[in-house]
């Protein structure tokens, strides 16, 4: 009885956790950096249509991880069965966010990205000791895909309103606002959409570039960061609802599966992310290598997705690399700086989510303010020095490593989809920011857990249980 009721809590636990990262999708997709730009709702509308402070996350996280601290105490602890160091090093790379926050620059900024670093390990911990076989995965992607599903209609549904909301914020200010409402106008600049420039109000320049634009978010930060969310969770997604509509009948069986499939490619599509589009066709290209077909067909099949994701690519982008590729430079310029500042302050960086306070001082007269590097892995070795990067870089390394390998021995299908999406987000972050955004960061570390333990670890009680029924059977 007690084992069952430790297996029953395992399960609401797992069951309960991705309902919390699914409300990360949905509420908490902005970098923990940003919090205080956030302002909180001031009414029931705003607290259902718009993103919450970032630091709320953190006060429903904390339950959250010492509840799971109690589940787990409850329950047999399991046996790894990967290496030593992939428990030890997420532990030294998050003490030593602690020794370097001794150095910073901005307490502040350092305060509030521990919380946000406290949460990733965690979620890895929580991935690795609780969400530690299938049957909780899938317990786990019950909030987490309708939060995925629900983020992809937005992105859609944007990329219909965009263009109308700038007809619409254009003709405001050509009526000298005198269109609409006072209060809607008061709302507009409480949000920073309509701003006062030498007495005369206008349309916020960003947000109406954002709109023009039509780049898609979701309910993300950014369209880069819709990007990353899809990498991670769509291939996972694409295979289970391959797995679970095979009882169906063909053409119902189709319609879901083209439905998956064009929900996830019309959001990617219109975020129009650069790097995650060549991203996007590596992974596509790993997963025909892994499908059992002829060679002749699958070298057919690789050279098609190279041809047409290349082209359409050079397409697509032709204009941006027309205009100079603006934001590829302004990266590099951040990473310069990143570099810059890892060499002045090689023992401890600046502290833990600081760089923006050295780029200030580095980056070049012409270029845009930056608050983060637009590399993960830099601002690792820029914000906390080598050891601090060392440290994420090697933890993060290995697990691709030991998950990779997994996935070449595992028959399932599920096994290898988890590898891909989370290589391809951990590629992103060497031209994003994931790792300060509670919604992707947590949710792929919980996956990063995951996808170490499922085929990694041993549960002791499921271990003697399996014994025991196989000696009542040789009784019998």
């Amino acid at each position: 009885m007690k084992s069952q009721t430790a297996f029953a809590a395992n399960d609401i636990y797992a069951l309960a956790f991705g309902l919390f990262l699914g409300l990360c999708i949905l509420k908490f997709g902005d970098p923990v950096i940003l919090d205080q730009k956030i302002s909180p709702p001031a009414n029931l509308s705003e607290f259902w249509n718009d993103s919450w402070p970032t630091h709320w996350a953190n006060w429903i996280f904390l339950p959250f991880a010492m509840a799971g601290a109690i589940v787990l105490l409850s329950s047999p602890w399991p046996r790894l069965r990967f290496p030593k160091s992939l428990f030890f090093l997420p532990l030294l790379w998050l003490g030593w966010q602690f020794v370097s926050a001794t150095q910073t620059v901005d307490a502040s900024l350092t305060a509030t990205t521990l919380w946000q670093f406290f949460g990733c390990v965690a979620s890895y911990f929580i991935g690795v000791l609780i969400i530690n076989n299938p049957r909780r995965f899938h317990f786990l992607l019950a909030g987490v895909s309708v939060a995925f599903a629900i983020c992809l209609i937005s992105a859609i549904r944007q990329h219909i309103e965009f263009p109308q909301d700038a007809k619409f914020l254009l003709e405001g200010q050509r009526s000298s606002w005198t269109n609409l409402p006072l209060q809607t106008v008061l709302e507009m600049k409480r949000d920073q959409t309509i701003i006062t420039t030498n007495g005369v109000d206008i349309v916020n320049p960003a947000i109406l570039a954002k709109f023009q634009k039509n780049r898609v978010m979701g309910t993300m930060v950014y369209p880069n960061a819709l990007a990353e969310i899809v990498l991670l969770l769509f291939p996972v997604a694409f295979v289970l609802a391959l797995r679970h509509t095979q009882k169906l009948r063909p053409i119902v069986r189709g319609a879901a599966v083209a439905v998956t499939l064009a929900l996830a490619a019309a959001a990617f599509f219109w975020s129009g992310s650069k790097f995650g589009w060549l991203i996007a066709i590596a992974i596509g290209a790993l997963y025909l290598f892994r499908l059992s077909w002829p060679l002749k067909l699958k070298i057919a099949a690789l050279s098609t997705i190279a041809v047409l994701g290349l082209g359409i690519f050079a397409i697509r982008f032709h204009h941006y690399f027309a205009n100079g590729a603006t934001s590829a430079v302004a990266r590099l310029d951040y990473w310069r700086a990143a570099v810059q500042t890892t060499v002045s302050h090689p023992g401890f960086g600046t502290g833990p989510g600081t760089f923006q306070r050295p780029y200030a001082k580095l980056k070049a007269p012409d270029a845009e303010m930056a608050r983060l590097a637009h590399n993960d892995y830099l601002e690792q070795f820029s914000d906390s020095g080598f050891p601090g990067g060392l440290l994420y870089c090697l933890w993060i390394a290995v697990a691709l490593a030991v998950i990779a390998n997994n996935a070449r021995k595992s028959r399932d299908p599920v096994q290898f989809a988890l590898f891909l999406g989370l290589l391809g987000w951990f590629i992103q972050e060497f031209g994003e920011f994931g790792l300060f955004i509670p919604a992707s960061a947590w949710t792929a570390f919980t996956l990063l857990g995951y996808g170490l333990s499922a085929y990694g670890l041993d549960s002791n009680i499921e271990h003697r249980t399996s014994n025991t029924e196989r000696r009542n059977a040789d009784y019998r």
